[in-house]
């Protein structure tokens, strides 16, 4: 674009979009100051409850500097627990965060376990979002989403059980709650996740894991939008695991499992730093040092 002495030149660049889905470093381009942000943590593991999807933070004008270079942490997904067949076992694992500056995002809690052998473990575990409560458990207690807190919330909690029934809660995702269930013996749902344009379409986020049902008579929970894993029925045990760098949390499985089966794993967390260029009005010329780094930064047109 010609640069003539007393014109005015309008120039509309385009965003530049930065995805990470493992670990690395981020660099603005030299005239950003302000960029926009997602970022997921890794989702918490399956057990009888379904894991809680990783927290779930998006915002935009975060102030950068191009002269700074931002460390970036992808959080992994949570490995499913090992099921042991009239037991269940303790609560899943949690995911851990992603970090992008000075975001971060909690890693979902583990779905609760059994109430057959690990009472004190059959709620699901706290985190981003909240694991689902286990089977058998009578009371309302859930596992705590948007733990620590931040504003706005990272995600939602767990599912509680009711008395009676056989199948497990589904855990929390970043815009629903794990649903509850009255006693039922089918696994519960886990909750949506949320959706973002940040990458340029539009992508659902850390969906909850789908709680476990009972091993003969009942289904297990679909894993909440965002690709939470399912929590299978026996004896067919489908897909439970969570996508890949969408943050769900993994699927519960069937108190009778069989020996060896594992229940679901979290899904990894992903950031996306989007450099929103703008629209930039030049008066005059532009002299040799400005038109240099434009060159550079791949800008000038």
């Amino acid at each position: 674009m010609p640069r003539l002495i007393g014109a005015t030149q309008t120039v509309t660049l385009t965003d530049k979009v930065n995805t990470f889905n493992s670990s690395g470093t981020f660099t603005s381009s030299p005239l950003t100051t302000t960029v926009d942000y997602l970022v997921v943590a890794g989702g918490g593991a399956g057990n009888t409850g379904g894991g809680g999807a990783g927290g779930f933070r998006t915002g935009s004008s975060f102030s950068v500097s191009s002269s700074t270079a931002y460390p970036i942490t992808i959080g992994g997904g949570a490995a499913g627990a090992l099921m042991h067949p009239g037991a269940g076992g303790g609560r899943g694992s949690a995911g851990t965060p992603s970090v992008f500056s000075s975001i971060t995002s909690a890693g979902g809690g583990g779905g609760g376990g059994s109430g057959v052998q690990y009472p004190t473990e059959q709620v699901g575990g706290s985190g981003g979002s909240g694991g689902g409560t286990g089977f058998f458990h009578p009371e309302p207690t859930v596992g705590a989403g948007n733990t620590p807190p931040v504003s706005p919330p990272q995600g939602n909690p767990g599912g509680s059980h009711g008395p009676g029934g056989w199948g497990a809660a589904g855990g929390g995702g970043a815009s629903q709650a794990g649903t509850p269930l009255g006693g039922s013996s089918a696994g519960g749902p886990g909750g949506d996740g949320s959706p973002s344009t940040i990458s340029g379409s539009d992508v659902t986020y850390a969906g909850g894991g789908g709680g476990g049902g009972d091993a003969s008579t009942a289904s297990g929970g679909a894993g909440g939008g965002g690709d939470g894993g399912n929590g299978p029925p026996s004896p067919t045990y489908p897909t439970r695991n969570a996508t890949a760098n969408l943050g769900g949390g993994g699927g519960g499985m069937s108190i009778n499992a069989y020996p060896d089966t594992y229940a679901g794993n979290g899904g990894s967390g992903i950031v996306i730093v989007k450099d929103p260029k703008g629209t930039f009005i030049a008066s005059s010329v532009w002299d040799l040092r400005t038109q240099f780094i434009q060159k550079k930064a791949n800008n000038w047109y």
